[in-house]
Order: C-alpha cells, then sequence, then structure tokens
C-alpha cells in the first residue's frame, strides 16, 4: 500500500488550505452566527486530518484505519463548518482510496461520497433537486470527484512508469556490470598469466627478473580483487538512501571522500539508483582510466532538485578526442531517463569533474 503523499503531495495540502480560508472568511464576514468554539473545532479538524496526513508520510504506509479517521475527521470538520464548503474535502476520500488501494477502491468510494451528499440533500432539503443552487453544488462535487479520481490515475501511471524505468535501468547495469566483469577480469587475468609464464622461463636465467615478475602478477591479482569487489558491489539490490550508498562506497575505497549538504529527500528509486550509479561510474573511471590519488563526491539536497559532483585529481583527458569513452555516454542516458542531465569537464593534466543533476 503506498500513502497519499507518495502520488500528488500538495493536493491534499491545497485543499485543506481552501477550505480552512473559506471558513474563516464566512466566519470573519460575520455570515455566520459567531460561535466561536464551533470555529475553533472547526480549525482543530483541520489540523488534525493535516497532522494524520503527516504521520501517514512518515509511516510510509496507508492502512485502511487511516481512511477511516480521515473520514471521520472530514464528518467532524464539515459539521462544524457554518460555511457547508467542506464538502469538497470528501473529494480527497476516493482519491486517497485510489492511490492507496487501487481502482476499484477510489471508484467505489467515489461514487458512495456523491450518494451520500444526495442523501443529505432528500433528508434536509425537500424538492432539492427543484433548486438550482443545490444541482449546482452536486454538478460541482461530482465534477471534483472526476477530476480527483483522474489525477490519481495519472499519479499512479506515472508511479508504475518509475518503477519501469528503474527496473530497465537495473537491466541496463546489470549488462553493463558484465562487460565490465569480462573485460576488466580477463584483462587482469591475462597479465597474471604472462607474468607467471615471464618467471617461470627467467626462474634460473635470471631470478631477479623472475622475483619482478611475481611481484607484478600480485599486483596484478590485487587489482582485479578490487575490480571484482567493485563490480558484485554495484550488483546489489538499489540503496533506498543516497546518503547511505555514498558512505558505503567511501569505505571502501580510502581515496573516496563524501560531503552531503542538506536534508535528503523522499526520492524515487529510480532517482537513487541514478546519482549512485553515477557516482560509482565516475569514482571507478578516476581510479582506473585517471589513476586519480583523490577523488570527492559532493552531493546538495537542494529545493528544485539534488546535485552530485564528481572531482579528482586524475591525468584528465580531452573531451573533444572522447565523446563516448569512460563511461560517459552512459551516465548521460542514465540521466536523461530520469529527468536529468550530465555534464563533464575535464582537461589533460587537469583531472576530470562530472556533474549529474536529477529534479
Amino acid at each position: 500500500m503506498t500513502s497519499i503523499r507518495s502520488g500528488v503531495p500538495w493536493v491534499s495540502g491545497a485543499v485543506y488550505g481552501i477550505v480552512l480560508l473559506a471558513g474563516l472568511y464566512y466566519a470573519l464576514a460575520g455570515l455566520g452566527d459567531g460561535d466561536v468554539a464551533r470555529l475553533a473545532g472547526f480549525v482543530a479538524g483541520l489540523a488534525a486530518v493535516a497532522a494524520l496526513d503527516e504521520v501517514e508520510r512518515r509511516l510510509g504506509r496507508a492502512p485502511a484505519a487511516f481512511l477511516v479517521a480521515r473520514l471521520a475527521l472530514f464528518f467532524a470538520v464539515a459539521a462544524l463548518d457554518e460555511s457547508g464548503l467542506s464538502r469538497v474535502l470528501f473529494v480527497l476520500v476516493p482519491f486517497t482510496a485510489y492511490l492507496t488501494f487501487g481502482r476499484r477502491a477510489g471508484l467505489v468510494l467515489g461514487g458512495l461520497c456523491l450518494a451520500l451528499l444526495v442523501a443529505g440533500f432528500a433528508v434536509r432539503v425537500p424538492d432539492w433537486y427543484r433548486d438550482v443552487e443545490y444541482l449546482s453544488d452536486l454538478l460541482m462535487f461530482g465534477t471534483g470527484l472526476v477530476l480527483a479520481i483522474a489525477m490519481a490515475e495519472v499519479a499512479t501511471r506515472e508511479r508504475r512508469a518509475s518503477a519501469k524505468v528503474a527496473e530497465l535501468s537495473a537491466a541496463t547495469e546489470r549488462n553493463r556490470l558484465a562487460r565490465d566483469i569480462h573485460d576488466g577480469l580477463g584483462h587482469h587475468l591475462t597479465a597474471i598469466a604472462i607474468q607467471l609464464e615471464k618467471a617461470t622461463a627467467f626462474r634460473d636465467r635470471d631470478p631477479q627478473a623472475a622475483e619482478q615478475a611475481l611481484t607484478d602478477a600480485r599486483e596484478s591479482a590485487a587489482r582485479a580483487l578490487r575490480d571484482v569487489r567493485t563490480s558484485v558491489g554495484t550488483l546489489r539490490a538499489a540503496p533506498v538512501s543516497l546518503r547511505a550508498a555514498l558512505t558505503e562506497l567511501a569505505e571502501r575505497d580510502d581515496v573516496v571522500t563524501v560531503r552531503i549538504d542538506g536534508d535528503e529527500p523522499d526520492l524515487d528509486q529510480a532517482a537513487v539508483t541514478t546519482l549512485h550509479r553515477a557516482a560509482q561510474e565516475a569514482v571507478t573511471n578516476a581510479r582506473r582510466h585517471g589513476r586519480a590519488t583523490s577523488v570527492r563526491v559532493a552531493v546538495t539536497f537542494g529545493a528544485t532538485g539534488t546535485r552530485l559532483v564528481v572531482t579528482d585529481d586524475g591525468r584528465g583527458f580531452d573531451l573533444t578526442a572522447c565523446r563516448t569513452g569512460f563511461g560517459l555516454l552512459g551516465l548521460r542516458e542514465r540521466a536523461a531517463l530520469v529527468g536529468g542531465e550530465c555534464t563533464v569537464d575535464s582537461e589533460p593534466g587537469a583531472g576530470t569533474s562530472v556533474t549529474v543533476t536529477v529534479p
């Protein structure tokens, strides 16, 4: 089950604000009976609904109890609201149910809310169906229900699309890692085999050359082990927290330092995977190709997006002569999948800087 906040997080807050302003205006303009206690209860009820949404967001799940509690609070607020405008809150019932329990639940509760409104009119107002004002209210409420359900459908499809992008990205990543393991490990094993053959050939004729060959073989084996550990690490399940993933990345390599500014927002899985993989790719390129001795990873969580910058003190390279090498094309494609962008700055002898932004 998914909470309302993971769909379109601003909808509920906007509706609560509109209802609050309408109720306060009705009371302060002297259109009601001036009951201060009733007005205070109305405001407190809306505050309780907002608090319930916050609890739901923090828990990260939405059991049926939340929906029932929200519905009860809506009835309380509507009963305390003299203006009668609080009935618009019930538009959120099918919206929330759609996002949490699926399309059928949303449609059923939407129809039930409409039926309750008609029943209320029938009980309180004889011949309400002949009154243009009540017919207009019914029409507007019905329109609100349709728009709420349509918005929930759009949010649900967007969520599914993001999950699909993450799945495709993971498949692409596995294929890339398979090639990296094959090429990198194969290269190191070949080098080890050659050095061992050299050590065998020179064992009697030139012991010093044989010893050097064994030393080179041991270094190749160590590099192969590091590459395997890095590649296997990236095959793990995508991390939920970018902060935790980058911290682990730094712990695996003592030349990597990580700095994080701001509080991590509720990023979707595709964005977390994109930023994590971009950092891994940039660090790997800096170590393997740039021969860097220091790599700095900086992340800034801002109001409009997340910015990842990886800089190194490696050899650098000529961008005009290397447009698709060093995994640059893959970085740009991965960032584009989540609506972000990737830029690379480098010069021979001046290190490399990779910047990835995700909105």
